[in-house]
């Protein structure tokens, strides 16, 4: 077996096809639904892979251990390996984006429950693929990745705009998974990922609590209880984080005005999402759009 990443030492931005090489240790794929195309991973290499699946469908063979995986569209899945002999089949508008180890490396915190510690350890154990996450397609997580692969259309420092963007993207999606205490029941959890699961896809207009807990089999009180246990933070204030963390990066792109960010990311009054904003960030969104 080969390696992904270690044979191409000197690796820089480089584009093959649907594939896009942005520097050593880290590449991603970009595969319209009008492509089908399969991707035969057997390496030596202990990766972390992120699996997009906008439209269509995605399946993963295991050929080691004889397992097949579906992968619909509209989630976001990561997955953990140590080494690879599988084949992705896909017939979909997909980004799957590859971390190589020592990568994550250059991040770790060494502390148990932050996000890059908790998959860099996961792949240092001998598997060939695990699911660790699988979370629906965020607003957010749609936004960066078209702004990452935009970069092909860049002039100039192909490889370091695209690797800032990368790491937003990494940013945004390793914060969103389930870093929970061992302590919590099994139905707590369900619960509480239920919910949050529907948030992330409906930030902007999130149910009410009442029908967000009939969507989670569950009574008001309850779900506040359980969320706040499990993700320590209220329902609200997580609703709140998706919003700004989205508005945060459109005023960065100074293509929108205050208002039509405010009301792009679910707020009808631009006041009080300024005030929220300067609460979040130490500074108010006129400011960031004059610098």
């Amino acid at each position: 077996m080969e390696s992904l990443f270690f044979n191409t030492p000197n690796q820089r931005y480089k584009i093959s096809e649907t594939k896009v090489d942005i520097s050593n240790g880290i590449f991603f794929y970009d595969i319209s639904k009008k492509k089908v195309q399969n991707i035969k991973l057997k390496n030596l290499d202990r990766m972390i892979m992120m699996v997009v699946v906008k439209q269509g469908i995605v399946r993963i063979e295991n050929h080691t251990e004889n397992k097949k995986y579906t992968l619909k569209e509209n989630s976001v899945t990561i997955y953990g390996s140590s080494r690879q002999d599988f084949t992705l089949h896909v017939n979909a508008e997909v980004f799957i984006l590859f971390i190589a180890d020592f990568f994550l490396k250059r991040y770790l915190s060494f502390e148990s429950h932050e996000p890059i510690d908790f998959l860099y350890d996961k792949i240092q154990k001998e598997i060939i693929l695990e699911e660790i996450n699988q979370q629906p397609v965020d607003a957010l997580s749609l936004y960066l990745i078209e702004k990452i692969i935009d970069t092909k259309g860049e002039k100039s420092m192909r490889s370091i705009r695209c690797m800032y963007r990368v790491m937003e993207f990494i940013t945004h999606r390793f914060s969103l998974l389930d870093m929970i205490d061992d302590k919590i029941d099994e139905e707590e959890i369900t619960i509480a990922s239920r919910a949050k699961s529907h948030l992330l896809s409906s930030f902007t207009k999130p149910p009410t609590i009442e029908a967000l807990a009939h969507l989670c089999a569950t009574n008001e009180s309850k779900l506040k209880k359980v969320f706040k246990k499990v993700y320590k933070s209220t329902i609200y204030t997580y609703i709140q984080q998706l919003r700004l963390e989205e508005a945060n990066l459109l005023l960065r792109e100074e293509l929108m005005t205050i208002g039509e960010v405010a009301k792009r990311v679910g707020y009808k009054h631009q006041g009080h999402f300024s005030k929220l904003f300067f609460e979040t960030y130490g500074v108010y969104p006129k400011d960031l759009l004059k610098r």
